[in-house]
């Protein structure tokens, strides 16, 4: 297929679809850099095009309010069906575990630090938060493994990119946040946190970390042109994360935490479930194969599923 490639010039550029905030504009640009070398193309062979979505234009109210994760990724889907672009850099945390009909992701750059990080200008860590103390949070999952292991702190809601919730901590909105490290390292912005917390005291959101480039199904010129900057390793801790992700049916209104492993040929995962106000979590973990990758996440999802007593996500009042 390479030889008959038709590498983009700047005349007929790759589009780059992309949402709009730096965090996102920064994995579009990795994606552009790490293309222009495969291939020993200039930048201007590639277009960065921004796409508002509904996700980032709606920051005053919860995710599960107005629609779940698809909101960061359906514009951008819709314009790519719609041939206005040609690939999508998408943070794969976000992306619903079904891809639109006509459209595929099976190109994935190498996986960033998983682990979430500690935010704060005020308290040095999670232990050492004094009962009481408020934490700024938009995850459901980080909310409930919070409260799951401190039920004595408050938490407040926390939406909006990087930079807005990293000035809603300086306005004393909360005196402590979780973001992402890997958005963080992506930015060179890691000093902002305290530092990474290991996953045996927060297991990160599924894929978190990932960037995969979502492109439409038959574009077998898109696909030759993506292939070399591929990283399979990422794609088979993928492979474990999104199967035990499609197994649980979860979505952005379920708190769910797993990650996975590679070590020595072999796929070691941990999953949790925990319920959303923090009062109960329930862990598995589980060894296998690379090849059975997909397996081995379908298998702790089935195993967390048995366990989980009846309206175990549901939310609780009163």
């Amino acid at each position: 297929m390479s030889m008959h490639l038709v590498l983009p010039t700047p005349q007929t550029p790759l589009r780059i679809g992309t949402r709009g905030s730096p965090l996102a504009l920064a994995q579009a640009h990795e994606t552009r850099e790490r293309l222009m070398a495969a291939h020993d193309l200039p930048a201007d062979a590639f277009e960065v095009v921004v796409i508002k979505t509904t996700g980032d234009r709606v920051l005053d109210r919860p995710l599960k309010e107005i629609g779940g994760k698809g909101l960061f990724t359906r514009e951008i889907e819709d314009a790519m069906l719609a041939g206005q672009i040609d690939v999508a850099v998408l943070s794969m945390k976000d992306m619903p575990v079904l891809q639109p009909d006509g459209l595929i992701i099976d190109c994935y750059l190498p996986r960033e630090n998983p682990c979430d990080a500690f935010v704060s200008d005020k308290v040095a860590g999670i232990d050492a938060l004094q009962p009481g103390q408020v934490v700024g949070t938009s995850s459901l999952r980080r909310r409930a493994q919070l409260l799951w292991r401190r039920p004595d702190l408050k938490v407040v809601e926390f939406r909006g990119n990087v930079q807005t919730r990293l000035k809603k901590l300086a306005d004393g909105v909360a005196d402590c946040t979780f973001l992402a490290m890997a958005g963080l390292n992506r930015l060179g912005m890691a000093d902002v946190s305290r530092g990474p917390i290991a996953p045996e005291a927060m297991l990160p959101a599924v894929a978190q970390g990932c960037i995969g480039i979502e492109r439409r199904a038959g574009d077998d010129r898109v696909a030759a042109l993506l292939a070399p900057i591929h990283h399979a390793p990422t794609g088979i801790r993928l492979a474990a994360e999104r199967a035990y992700l499609a197994t649980l049916d979860g979505s952005c209104e379920t708190p769910i935490a797993g990650l996975a492993l590679q070590d020595g040929g072999q796929i070691w995962m941990r999953g949790e479930i925990l319920r959303p106000d923090g009062s109960d979590c329930l862990a598995e973990e589980g060894r296998a194969n690379e090849a059975d990758a997909a397996t081995l996440g379908e298998d702790i999802a089935r195993r967390l599923l048995s366990r989980a007593p009846a309206g175990f996500f549901d939310w609780r009042t009163g």
